[in-house]
């Protein structure tokens, strides 16, 4: 039971024995480290209670290996989880402070990047709250991604130094600390039984230290573990290297160390970057197939039966070597047949894809793969080897079928080919993304093996979303329905029957408004733009990518800025456009969008002609803790990805959550919210996914048509070679214009059918602004949105992963007291 004295006690021992202060001297950095080692305290008694729970009952674990974990903020989340956010917030006014302000003293921890991070965390907090076993997998990047700076309009990166001072939520394991081996070459010895021993020799290595950060469930006493890998030079330093003035050599396995911890996602469009890339995956991997082994052997004698005990979900296709470092473990140094350890390798590991374009399915050179993980290489080979021979008997003579499905192929490692031929299940994140996996992408291995697809529709933890991220919103839900929606959404498909009610309406767009002040609030601190809160908060934030589609919108705004200075009289609802995304630091086009983005914002928010009609904001360095705050505050939700292209999506799931409208395209998981919520509650519009793969086989169409026929059109991208937002410079968005209209390049012209979709875009944008102008039938529709996103609960997912793939048994946590 959370104690408040003791709780303040240990809050004002805590500043004094970590920084020799009071607490009326500590800066608000220190009050938060204290406050978080206090919550540590008593979230240790759960987690050694879970661990105890666990070594009793021995429950069936997964582990959940990613390259990402979008964590967020962890302070406010495990208050709200541990049932003590009120008593905490009290207690911290008694001694003076505001909670708020203390969680903003937190950084984002930058473990990862886009909704496949953010996927990975929301899928921790459920196993915690569902209450079965999981280890979060991954590594402890010391910079993250990269802090997003935007300077003259441009992305700059800088480090993102969230560990600069100490985060207090992790435990150091050094006791655990495994060796990865990267590069040398394999030594074959035969036994004196004639079976052969791979050694690998003069390899380079590291220690793979956890880091573990716990994962508290709601109100139920679990608390799981992400553990997180941080990397050290296993001899520091070669004194006898330098005495000799070897100085490079001696700090040699320290900077290798060092850099595989560094950033995420190294910029891979060059060698060193791939190799590096490469290198972090391996070095997470192994550690943690290591860790699991050597976790399962503390209990049971009979490796064979590994599988029973332990499943290996790789979140797409990064964490895939966990495969071959599994075999290898269990041959060489469990001294397993091929076959046995082939039986409990394709028992063991289960795969998600998460993309449907080609390029991001990983695939690497083998030249490099073969020199860093020479031994993991001759094991893909065998696997490789060993498949292409059961293609041939199911498919004799067919060498198509080989050149599509084989796992080596044309100086290739495929990495989702290894994951699908090595795996016990396959999944894609959304009903119309698995169906386009099983008829287009990976048709091939669908005919060959259906019974190893299966979907699994994404979803968002409502606990961070809701009753986290919106609490005046969460708040009124809960006086509505009860609370039981926190653990089971789909019991808020009861406030339906308040969509039509006047005070209820009242209520709910009065809690959306307070938010938009909230949100402009922050925008006018941070961008310096004043925002009309009255106005229609139209938001898309997202990973920056040509398929998202971020360029559509712009071109709009370009648009609708257009029929206002040429209309000045027309009817218009005020409307603020917020953008929020990062781009990946080597991807050109997605970091000139950002340019004309705020190149837009620039010009349209200064022109006073226009009477404030528009406004552009981007939102500098989105993260989860700013994001929970925007789709608190939205009105218009932006899913406008090029159908087909957009797996899921999931910030879909927290716009609808928070009562903002889909306009969207029929993509992902907006096609099943449209289900869910009605057409009629969504404004939809472009060409649908069937229409886009049918106009890709033959060959793309011809935005030139559009160009030529719609002056409107042209004149939004005429303004991007004439200079109007790059003050006459013609040049600075060329490349933009080239990949709309470009017949001369090889490049096919307009890839993501922007044009195409652009005048029924444009419709739709009339059809919101017809919405909202009619309140009730806003509030109507705001509602229900609410009201209907049952289904897209993280918890939902998980209880599907749990009876489907995993069979995990339900554990429950006895405390003491």
């Amino acid at each position: 039971m959370f104690n408040k004295e003791t709780f303040k006690k240990s809050v004002k021992d805590n500043v004094k024995t970590l920084y020799r202060r009071t607490l009326e001297e500590a800066t608000p950095q220190q009050v938060f480290q204290a406050v978080s080692y206090a919550v540590k305290d008593v979230i240790i008694d759960d987690w050694l209670a879970t661990q105890k729970t666990y070594e009793q009952e021995d429950p069936k674990t997964v582990y959940y290996m990613s390259m990402e974990f979008l964590m967020g903020r962890a302070l406010g989340n495990n208050l709200l989880n541990l049932m003590a956010y009120d008593q905490v917030r009290e207690a911290l006014e008694e001694l003076g402070f505001d909670l708020n302000a203390i969680e903003d003293q937190e950084p984002d921890p930058a473990l990862g990047n886009g909704g496949l991070g953010r996927l990975a965390a929301c899928f921790l907090d459920s196993l915690a709250t569902l209450g079965y076993s999981a280890y979060g997998c991954g590594i402890r990047y010391r910079y993250g991604m990269f802090k997003q700076k935007i300077e003259n309009g441009y992305q700059i990166e800088v480090p993102d130094q969230w560990l600069k001072d100490g985060y207090p939520f992790e435990l150091r394991r050094p006791e655990y600390a495994k060796e990865v081996k990267f590069g040398g070459y394999v030594r074959v010895e035969m036994e004196p039984n004639g079976k052969m021993k791979f050694i690998q020799e003069n390899y380079q290595s590291v220690l793979a230290i956890p880091f573990d950060m716990p994962i508290v469930g709601y109100n139920n006493h679990v608390v799981n573990t992400l553990r997180i890998w941080d990397a050290e030079a296993i001899n520091n330093f070669q004194l006898d290297k330098f005495d000799k003035g070897e100085y490079h050599q001696a700090v040699e396995q320290e900077n290798l160390a060092k850099t595989i911890v560094e950033v995420l996602y190294p910029n891979d469009n060059h060698y060193a970057g791939k190799e590096l890339r490469l290198k972090q995956q391996y070095f997470f991997i192994s550690a943690s197939v290591q860790a699991a082994i050597e976790k399962y052997k503390k209990k049971h004698s009979d490796i064979h039966k590994f599988y029973e005990k332990v499943t290996f979900q790789l979140n797409d296709t990064h964490p895939t070597v966990a495969i071959a470092e599994l075999m290898r473990i269990l041959m060489d140094e469990e001294g397993l047949e091929w076959d046995e350890a082939w039986e409990i390798t394709t028992k063991t590991c289960a795969y998600t894809n998460h993309t449907i374009m080609a390029e991001a399915l990983e695939k690497w050179p083998i030249e490099l793969f073969s020199k860093l993980l020479p031994r993991i290489y001759q094991i893909i080979e065998e696997i490789n080897r060993r498949f292409i021979m059961e293609i041939q008997q199911k498919y004799p003579g067919n060498q198509e079928k080989i050149k599509k499905m084989a796992i080596i192929y044309d100086g290739q490692v495929k990495m989702a080919h290894l994951a699908i031929a090595s795996g016990y299940s396959v999944n894609g994140v959304a009903k119309l993304h698995t169906e386009i996996l099983k008829n287009q992408e990976l048709k091939d291995f669908y005919e060959m093996m259906p019974w190893k697809f299966n979907n699994k529709t994404n979803g968002i933890t409502q606990r961070r979303f809701l009753l986290h991220g919106n609490q005046p919103l969460a708040s009124w839900v809960t006086d509505h329905i009860g609370k039981e929606w926190i653990t089971d959404l789909p019991q808020i498909s009861r406030l339906k029957v308040y969509a039509d009610d006047e005070k209820a309406q009242q209520e709910f767009m009065n809690i959306k408004y307070q938010n938009k002040l909230r949100l402009a609030k922050y925008i006018y601190e941070h961008n310096g733009i004043e925002v009309d809160p009255r106005s229609i908060f139209d938001v898309q934030v997202k990973r920056l990518h040509e398929y998202k589609r971020q360029l559509l919108n712009i071109l709009h705004v370009m648009y609708l800025y257009n029929q206002i200075k040429e209309h000045p009289d027309m009817e218009f609802y005020p409307r603020t456009f917020i953008f929020g995304a990062k781009a990946a630091a080597g991807y050109r086009r997605a970091k000139l969008t950002i340019k004309l983005i705020n190149a837009v914002a620039d010009v349209v928010n200064n022109d006073t002609s226009i009477g404030g009609k528009i406004k552009v904001v981007f939102i500098e360095d989105y993260r989860v803790s700013n994001a929970e705050m925007i789709f608190a505050a939205a009105d218009v939700s932006e899913q406008i990805s090029t159908a087909s292209k957009e797996a899921s999506g999931t910030s879909n799931m927290k716009f609808m959550l928070n009562g903002a409208i889909t306009l969207g395209t029929m993509d992902g998981a907006n096609v099943e919210i449209v289900e869910e919520v009605g057409e009629e509650n969504a404004f939809i519009f472009g060409l649908r996914s069937d229409e886009v793969i049918q106009y890709e086989k033959n060959g793309g169409y011809y935005p030139m048509d559009i160009f030529n026929n719609d002056q409107d059109i042209r004149k939004v991208l005429m303004q991007l070679i004439n200079g109007t937002y790059a003050n006459g410079d013609m040049e600075m968005f060329r490349d933009i214009y080239d990949s709309l209209l470009n017949t001369k390049s090889s490049e096919r012209a307009d890839t993501y059918f922007i044009l195409k979709d652009f005048k029924p875009y444009a419709e739709a944008h009339r059809q919101v602004e017809a919405a909202y102008r009619d309140e009730k039938r806003w509030a109507k529709m705001a509602i229900l949105n609410t009201a209907s996103c049952g289904k897209f609960t993280s918890d939902r997912t998980i209880q599907q992963y749990v009876d489907e793939i995993w069979h995990l048994d339900k554990v429950q946590i006895v405390t003491e007291g």
